[in-house]
């Protein structure tokens, strides 16, 4: 908001009211670069598409453009600030000599001929060697930019597989449990889906799942632990029962932090996985990246990965290769090489039993978390869980009117990030909590402690939660209008 003279007031940070924007910020003349003089020609562009008017933008000093972000930076929570406990989103810190490393290439260019690229895709081998180790896979593509785009990726493999084998069929079977994407990529890839229902223990339910496999049926998309954080025990029966009439078993990789060194999906039959380079190993998400989704498969899909892969020549050398099926590009380049970077950093510097830590403090930090809250939470599938847990606020919502979502929004005026919120579909009021394995004993204990204490509020004082959050920059937006009217274009007013 805007003082008299087109000025907001001081920052927030320092004790007044909202920081001013770029556009009350500009002022004609005023310039936040400065280049040398031109020493070549002038040329000017004899084009239709060429503007008549410069384009209007804002005009402000370095410093006033340093301020202003650096003040919206330090409105945003992030990983660094406080803990961030989003389920199935894995939000951990992330150690800053990955962000050192990936330095070293930052002048490398994407279309560097092979010869003057060696140590890059040396990075890549490196990489391929170490995912294929801990999910039991035989070769890797690192194309996929995330998550979703491996999924896709594998089930562009999957048709091209069963194609080859002379039946493209026709079905993909996902959970009622599963993330969002993996229909949504199985549907993109041409499958009609269907869903597997889970048993009473939030387990898939292997009579339904048999019931439903035939030789229509291209695969299964399976997590393991799965959505609700618990392990698929009957794992080993459901991919043969899959193998059985033909079918793949795909891995979504969003969970791999719980099994990191522990187990590995191709010892429990999958064909097919993605791993989030991005949430398990070392760079952190959201915001919309960076990400990569690298897919990992058995031999027998190897020559259907998207190409091309590095390999060596006779003289030691590397080369870029395409497999003699492959289903071609699923990237402009050969992936975001600075998230794999970041990656085999994070494997380095951790090594074989660093990781496996990882998957044992991650699984440990989720049981003590649902243990501090299970007296005030429902816990819908009371067995132990691994890196995560699902709770359900529907008796609080029942008896208080409260919803899951303003207990979430409470959790913000408490210094604390909200969970993942209304999911899995399959729990009501669903609160799905994953502390990864980088936060203390002290810090979940606080996390408890405001979290019940919410829910005691919600039985003293229901409107006072439902009024949060207070002491956030912005108040309660209007969700549904925001999704349904966006605006991401940006024009400065006259």
């Amino acid at each position: 908001m805007a003082e008299p003279g087109g000025r907001a007031s001081s920052s927030p940070l320092l004790g007044g009211g909202p920081e001013p924007t770029l556009a009350e910020l500009s002022s004609t003349g005023r310039r936040a670069w400065s280049f040398p003089e031109l020493d070549v020609p002038v040329e000017t562009l004899d084009i239709d598409e060429r503007r008549d008017e410069p384009v209007r933008l804002v005009e402000v000093a370095e410093h006033d453009m340093v301020m202003h972000f650096t003040r919206l930076a330090h409105r945003n929570f992030a990983v660094d600030l406080g803990a961030y406990p989003l389920g199935s989103c894995t939000m951990k810190y992330n150690p800053k000599v990955a962000d050192w490393t990936v330095a070293l290439f930052a002048d490398l260019h994407p279309d560097a001929p092979t010869s003057a690229a060696q140590g890059a895709l040396e990075v890549l081998v490196e990489a391929e060697r170490m995912l294929c180790e801990l999910t039991g896979m035989y070769r890797a593509t690192f194309q996929p930019a995330a998550g979703a785009a491996g999924e896709l990726t594998g089930m562009m493999i999957t048709r091209a597989y069963h194609t080859a084998m002379g039946n493209p069929r026709s079905v993909m079977l996902v959970p009622d449990s599963a993330h969002g994407t993996n229909p949504a990529s199985a549907a993109l890839a041409g499958y009609t889906v269907r869903e597997v229902p889970s048993n009473d223990r939030g387990l898939v339910d292997l009579d339904a799942l048999r019931e439903m496999l035939d030789e229509e049926v291209a695969g299964l998309m399976l997590t393991n632990p799965n959505t609700l954080g618990l392990f698929e025990e009957e794992i080993l029966q459901i991919a043969d029962a899959v193998h059985d009439v033909g079918g793949l078993l795909y891995y979504d990789g969003a969970n791999l932090n719980a099994i990191l060194g522990v187990a590995r999906p191709g010892d429990m039959g999958f064909d097919i996985v993605h791993s989030n380079l991005h949430k398990t190993f070392a760079t952190p998400h959201g915001g919309g990246g960076p990400g990569s989704g690298p897919v990992a498969v058995t031999k027998t899909l190897a020559p259907f990965l998207p190409g091309p892969l590095p390999v060596r020549d006779e003289h030691g050398q590397l080369e870029w290769e395409m497999p003699r099926n492959s289903i071609g590009r699923v990237h402009g380049r050969h992936g975001n090489f600075g998230v794999v970077v970041r990656a085999v950093t994070y494997m380095r510097a951790l090594g074989t039993a660093g990781l496996r830590q990882v998957a044992e403090r991650s699984v440990l930090n989720a049981r003590y978390l649902a243990a501090l809250l299970s007296d005030r939470y429902e816990m819908p599938y009371p067995a132990p869980c691994m890196h995560e847990f699902v709770t359900s606020t529907e008796a609080i919502k029942s008896d208080t009117g409260v919803h899951a979502m303003d207990i979430a929004k409470a959790l913000l005026d408490k210094g604390f990030h909200a969970p993942t919120m209304y999911f899995p579909l399959i729990v009501p009021e669903a609160l799905m909590f994953e502390p990864t394995e980088t936060q203390s004993r002290e810090t979940m204990e606080a996390m408890a402690a405001a979290i019940n204490e919410i829910g005691e509020s919600c039985y003293e004082d229901a409107e006072s939660v439902e009024d949060t959050p207070l002491l956030t920059p912005v108040h309660r937006p209007d969700e549904a209008q925001a999704a349904r009217h966006l605006n991401v274009t940006w024009f400065m007013e006259e």
